[in-house]
């Protein structure tokens, strides 16, 4: 029998998930068939009843902007999704006369690696662009990581409340600040993870370059297309070091990849390099 699983979002055609969970099913050997599905918010409830009653699902992806929507449509949400209120990974768990969905967030995980791979200090001054679902991954990562605080910016200070609860969910003081002052902060910090939309950082891009500052920093810049981001061009220019999204990406897949296989244990280094041999990013080092 072939399983299934799927990403669900809207607009999802340009997901690089497929390309991520089918290398790394292949190399595994084990029959799971990995597509990309349409799903609009107000699609979601019917969507999520109809794979209730279909046999074979092992597990779904979340992106935007179902995160936070798919937190009701679980019958249990477990670990820091909890917390947060926001779900990126759905498992299938059946014990055999009946299937409940599970949920939970391997956002947190993806940016954790992803940053500790680039070379993050210890305790890192951080910066967070954003406000949103992905911002509340971000905060619960930073306080993984050890940061003692971070300043949020964001367009509307007003319109920040999944980053508000998610701080005071994991216990991590931030600061919510407006957009418009976030260049200097950017430039002094440890660390600055844009959890903007594709472009959405060019305009604090232009800013970051007028001030002629060194970005000794590490910048995690979720948005992987178009890549290079201006963001990302101008903060390697500086001298700091540039995460792509496509990295957080990766490792939240393999978390999901771990779940929906069973194998979690088996999902090892062989496996992770055909993951970024399928999406053109550079093989790990471990």
């Amino acid at each position: 029998m072939t399983f299934k699983a799927a990403v669900l979002g809207h607009p999802i055609s340009h997901s690089k998930s497929p390309a991520l969970h089918r290398a790394a099913y292949a190399r595994l050997g084990v029959e799971i068939g990995y597509s990309a599905i349409d799903v609009t918010v107000p699609e979601l409830p019917a969507f999520m009843e109809a794979v209730r009653a279909e046999p074979g699902w092992r597990g779904l992806s979340v992106t935007m902007p179902l995160k936070t929507a798919m937190v009701a449509e679980v019958d249990e949400v477990r670990g820091v999704a909890g917390i947060l209120g926001v779900v990126n990974t759905v498992v299938f768990e059946s014990n055999g006369t009946s299937t409940r969905r599970i949920g939970y967030n391997t956002d947190v995980a993806g940016i954790v690696n992803a940053v500790q791979h680039a070379g993050v200090v210890s305790a890192p001054s951080a910066v967070i662009l954003g406000g949103g679902g992905t911002a509340a991954a971000a905060i619960a990562a930073l306080k993984d990581l050890g940061a003692p605080s971070a300043d949020v910016y964001v367009r509307d200070t007003g319109r920040a409340a999944e980053a508000r609860a998610a701080a005071e969910g994991v216990g991590l003081p931030i600061r919510v600040l407006p957009l418009s002052g976030a260049a200097t902060a950017m430039a002094a910090a440890d660390v600055v993870i844009s959890t903007l939309p594709p472009r959405g950082a060019d305009g604090l891009a232009d800013e970051l370059a007028g001030l002629h500052a060194a970005t000794p920093g590490v910048l995690l810049d979720v948005a992987y297309e178009p890549w290079p981001s201006r963001v990302a061009s101008v903060w390697q220019g500086g001298g700091g070091a540039v995460v792509p999204g496509l990295e957080m990406l990766l490792y939240q897949a393999v978390e999901q990849v771990r779940f929906f296989s069973g194998l979690g244990g088996d999902v090892t280094a062989d496996v992770i390099d055909v993951m970024c041999d399928a999406v053109g990013a550079p093989r790990r080092v471990f």
